[in-house]
């Protein structure tokens, strides 16, 4: 049984990452939306360290937090002036995010509940893996691997940063 304290670190870490996602997406400056992304990158790293999987937590800081987000900051660097503020959204994009957000919401919410009726087991009911066979689910070439998209996720990030480079070498 878990204790009381793993538990409120649980809901404060998740707390964490809900206000920081959405300061990530509201924020009108480039950069300070950049900074919320990086917290939200190391409470997810947290959430690793709290399973007891360091592996991942550590990985989650050295690429997420480390790699990914210095790049975005690079990238935003070279194409974007830093201080200058995004334009507001107008109102009908507003009422769209909106309903997107709720339809999200309520989906992952059904899928959650429905869970025990499709799969026929209980979301208390736990199943640890290791960080190797995670590794094997998400990377095989299997009927439900990941690999072709992970591939294809790493060529689109390749040609967003060359788009990035092209851009800021005709200013």
């Amino acid at each position: 049984m878990e204790s009381i304290g793993n538990i409120i670190l649980y809901f404060v870490i998740a707390l964490a990452i809900i206000v920081f996602s959405v300061l990530t997406v509201t924020t009108r400056k480039i950069l300070r939306s950049a900074t919320y992304l990086l917290f939200v990158l190391f409470a997810t790293a947290l959430v690793y360290f709290q399973l007891d999987y360091p592996f991942l937590g550590a990985v989650q800081i050295a690429v997420y937090a480390g790699g990914i987000v210095v790049l975005f900051v690079f990238s935003i660097l070279l194409t974007h002036e830093p201080g200058k503020d995004a334009d507001a959204l107008e109102s009908k994009r507003r009422l769209l995010g909106i309903i997107a957000a709720v339809l999200g919401v309520a989906t992952s919410g059904y899928a959650l509940l429905s869970y025990a009726r499709f799969c026929g087991k209980q979301l208390t009911e736990a199943h640890s893996f290791t960080v190797e066979e995670i590794g094997k689910f998400l990377l095989s070439t299997d009927k439900f691997g990941y690999l072709l998209p992970f591939e294809a996720i790493s060529v689109l990030l390749l040609a967003c940063i060359i788009g990035g480079v092209v851009i800021a070498r005709r200013r």
